[in-house]
């Protein structure tokens, strides 16, 4: 049995957070450094370029992992990081090409392994709900970030609907902004991920 924590323990205790700026502050707040991420959106929606942008605000505060299972090391991929300008934090972010899960948690609990690991998408890793599950306790110390395919409003699979409650930090993109539907967010609620297509698409 866990032991039990007082009212007064809880509020003293020192959570790790992520001092986020600017309009990333203003969309996430203050989010917790460890735990569970999930984005999820549709096709053409801005996820991947949403995506690359935080990870190179997250090379602000550790090493970071895009673990490419959809796309791999491949043309788009490749024009996707230049259009991002990911050559700017080339030192502290790597590029897995279709790592599977059992190598990437291999992988993680290395010394100095990556803080922040993104998984792209949750539909190609194979995992059921008890697969995350394990994944998560295994590595607790990190942030891991799943992205999903969505089908309407909701992730395309049984185990993403699991996945999106379970995470901390539910990050919705559509017409190119990212909305915080999570247990965090900031003054505005929401990021754009790229302003001319954002107002367009909501008529701004």
């Amino acid at each position: 049995m866990k032991k039990a924590i007082s009212v007064n323990e809880l509020l003293s205790m020192r959570m790790e957070t992520l001092p986020l700026d600017g309009a990333w502050r203003d969309a996430f707040g203050e989010p917790e450094r460890h735990g569970v991420w999930f984005v999820w959106g549709r096709s053409g929606s801005g996820k991947t370029t949403f995506v690359l942008q935080l990870c190179k605000e997250l090379c602000r505060f550790g090493r970071v992992a895009y673990d490419s299972l959809e796309e791999g090391a491949c043309k788009t991929m490749q024009d996707a990081f230049i259009r991002t300008g990911m050559q700017d934090v080339a030192r502290r972010l790597v590029l897995l090409d279709c790592e599977d899960m059992a190598s990437l948690s291999v992988r993680l609990k290395k010394r100095r392994s990556p803080d922040f690991v993104v998984i792209d998408s949750l539909q190609y890793t194979g995992m059921n709900y008890s697969d995350f599950k394990r994944l998560k306790e295994a590595h607790r110390d990190k942030l891991l970030i799943f992205i999903s395919q969505a089908r309407g409003t909701l992730p395309s699979t049984r185990v993403g609907v699991s996945v999106m409650y379970d995470a901390g930090l539910k990050i919705w993109v559509e017409g190119y902004r990212a909305f915080s539907k999570g247990r965090t967010f900031g003054n505005k609620g929401y990021y754009t991920v790229w302003p001319e297509r954002a107002e367009r698409y909501w008529g701004e």
